[in-house]
């Protein structure tokens, strides 16, 4: 579980980096193709792999929002 939320850390660090990526349905999109592709890397989840992108989302824009 460590490794896979460092690669999740990663990938959501790299869509981050854009101002407006919270706003844009095509970073978010591709956010979860590749949140998608590392669950089924790491043969997780125990919940539906929506459940987890939109828990992943939600972190990261609170992250962004409340981090200064």
């Amino acid at each position: 579980m460590i490794a896979l939320s460092k690669e999740i850390r990663a990938v959501v660090d790299d869509k981050a980096k854009y101002t407006d990526w919270s706003t844009r349905e095509d970073i978010k999109a591709n956010l979860q193709v590749d949140l998608i592709i590392l669950l089924d890397k790491y043969d997780y989840p125990p919940v539906t792999i929506d459940d987890v992108c939109k828990e992943v989302l939600e972190q990261a824009e609170n992250f962004k929002k409340y981090a200064k």
